[in-house]
């Protein structure tokens, strides 16, 4: 059974990242659980100490680096035929891993989205109307058809990821991915998901100022090599 690697980039998650690892760790599909903590200030360090999950390996930054930076320190960790990246605020419900490997199967898929904005969507209004414009512009520019290109659930072959030659260390290695592989014909696919945002009093890091370097980012990586 192939292995699934999952990749948790935490910063300052204290009060979730207990939880979201138990919920990992009850999804019946052969995986590990790379832990990369980018450097937590809050209590997020000791109390990843006190874990103890079969196959759960826990990596620490010595200072914050940025999400993209945590990402690949967990590729470059991982052994599974399949990553997936998961974030340790529980907006994103794992019993949907299964639902975006079934896809890479039955579709030959080189890379799965997990789409978030359906018509089982409720959350805060002006996120989703920031991201739908920033998708937009992806798509414009790298004439693709793309729900959600911000999604954290991207589910990929390590073969292919390791290909890349990622290099971003903030949220826009999310563009850097996708980016690279439109650019390569990679046969991306997307299913819906489960998604419960939360708001920034319970801990929100993306700000509007995200959005304008996202634009810049998207317009980086199209015209780059």
């Amino acid at each position: 059974m192939p292995l699934l690697s999952v990749i948790v980039p935490v910063f300052n998650e204290a009060k979730t990242v207990s939880e979201i690892l138990d919920k990992i760790q009850s999804v019946d599909i052969n995986k590990e659980i790379i832990v990369v903590d980018d450097g937590s200030s809050d209590e997020t360090a000791k109390i990843l100490r006190d874990v103890k999950l079969a196959d759960l390996k826990v990596i620490h930054h010595s200072f914050n680096r940025g999400k993209g930076a945590a990402v690949l320190t967990g590729i470059n960790n991982a052994s599974g035929d399949f990553i997936v990246i998961q974030d340790a605020d529980l907006e994103y419900d794992p019993n949907d891993y299964s639902k975006l490997m079934a896809a890479m199967k039955e579709e030959n898929a080189d890379i799965v989205l997990g789409a978030r904005f359906t018509e089982r969507y409720h959350g805060m209004f002006i996120p989703k109307v920031g991201n739908r414009v920033l998708t937009s512009i992806f798509n414009i520019l790298f004439n693709s058809n793309l729900n959600d290109s911000f999604t954290c659930y991207k589910l990929f072959k390590r073969s292919t990821i390791q290909g890349f030659n990622l290099k971003s260390q903030s949220f826009n290695i999310e563009i850097e991915i996708l980016a690279k592989a439109l650019k390569r014909g990679l046969k991306i696919k997307e299913v819906p998901i489960s998604y419960k945002p939360r708001d920034y009093k319970e801990g929100k890091k993306i700000r509007w100022f995200d959005g304008v370097h996202a634009i810049m980012n998207i317009i980086k990586y199209r015209f780059s090599e």
